[in-house]
């Protein structure tokens, strides 16, 4: 019963920080980066060039939003720009978003770290703490931006920045500005066009059923992207990850498959004499190997029970408070525009999963004593043979 206990106890406690860590990986990038899904106009994705923007629509808006599932719609027009001031220059990012609802999905309002959040003065920007540093700038600087505008109009303009902002990721803080969208549109001379609307969802499992229903209702006519699909060096990580994990899980189980082994072949050893007792005086074979099949299972169903009962506060306690890394491992997970912890998952499938492998694990330990038990010499096993 002990090593049926320890084996589930470390399957559940090895997986569930490796999917914790996986959903939070998935939550936090896509929750500061592109969304769960993302409506753009068709050949946007291949070619990023601002000519590639669709009309916003309040009817668009107001059909996407109909859809069961969608929490959040955010318009963003998304481009290029240098960034100059004095004599320090810079390309990155720009992000023109709605503030109200920009908020909403990354928290941008509780990353600023000096400054304030958009108000509602115009050609106001907000850069990451790296950038300013880089350029040399501070809140209530100007900084000129240059770039190409809608369908190649020069786009130039100043604007004041108005806060600072720190992201997880370094590569945020380095290389993006966010400005208002209505400034946006402005300055590269594409009123009311977007490159994207990034949508939200309640139910991630709901991502492929979500994507067809958009396409469904607006008849084709946009580009519909998941996540998986624009942040492929995020999913190529996790799924390298998983691999070792799965690989690591393996040699586990192989071990307590051994472990669970060696303790069924010693108590059928240790009883030779008692089965050829028992077989002698009469007891059926078939009898006896049933009394060691319901052995066997109630052995392991006791072993997993106790597991379940230990593991399940423990695991939601650390789902709930996180472990916290330092070191390289923490710079890793900034990496990945994620917190640096270890969460734990309380997904009932992993718990089912690990209790169905280490049952089966079990089972299959029984193999033995059940073909000793129907093969047996009871003269030999009177001698201890």
């Amino acid at each position: 019963m002990a090593s049926v206990f320890f084996a589930l106890l470390l399957a559940l406690f090895m997986r569930s920080m490796q999917v914790g860590t996986y959903e939070m990986m998935e939550h936090d990038s896509v929750k500061n980066t592109t969304g769960y899904l993302q409506v753009q106009a068709k050949g946007y994705w291949d070619d990023k060039t601002i000519n590639n923007t669709f009309e916003n629509s309040q009817g668009l808006v107001d059909t996407l939003m109909e859809i069961q599932g969608i929490t959040c719609l955010t318009p963003r027009l998304e481009s290029f720009a240098l960034l100059s001031s004095g004599n320090m220059t810079k390309g990155v990012a720009i992000i023109g978003t709605d503030p109200a609802i920009e908020d909403s999905m990354t928290g941008l309002k509780n990353r600023i770290i000096r400054g304030t959040y958009f108000s509602s003065d115009s050609n106001s920007i907000l850069v990451g703490e790296v950038l300013a540093r880089y350029l040399k700038v501070d809140t209530g600087d100007t900084l000129i931006l240059l770039s190409q505008g809608y369908h190649g109009i020069t786009a130039a303009g100043e604007f004041i920045i108005q806060g600072i902002f720190r992201f997880p990721a370094p590569m945020m803080n380095s290389e993006v500005a966010y400005l208002k969208l209505q400034d946006a549109q402005y300055f590269y001379a594409a009123p009311n066009r977007l490159t994207s609307l990034s949508v939200m969802i309640d139910d991630p499992d709901m991502l492929e059923d979500l994507r067809e229903t958009i396409t469904d209702k607006t008849r084709g006519k946009y580009a519909v992207l998941t996540w998986k699909e624009m942040l492929v060096a995020l999913v190529q990580s996790i799924e390298s990850d998983n691999i070792s994990g799965w690989f690591m899980l393996g040699i586990l189980y192989l071990v307590v498959a051994f472990g669970i082994f060696g303790t069924m072949l010693m108590m059928t050893m240790e009883r030779k004499r008692e089965f050829a007792v028992m077989v002698s005086v009469g007891m059926q074979r078939y009898k006896l190997t049933r009394i060691i099949l319901l052995e066997t299972f109630f052995i392991g169903l006791l072993g997993i029970i106790v597991a379940f009962l230990i593991s399940l506060p423990v695991i939601n306690y650390l789902h709930h408070h996180p472990i916290p890394l330092t070191g390289a491992a923490a710079e890793a997970m900034l990496e990945m525009n994620a917190r640096p912890i270890l969460p734990f998952s309380l997904d009932p499938e992993l718990f089912i999963n690990q209790i169905i492998v280490i049952g089966i694990l079990t089972l299959l330990a029984v193999v033995f004593p059940v073909y000793y038990v129907n093969k047996f010499n009871i003269l030999r096993a009177f001698r201890g043979k």
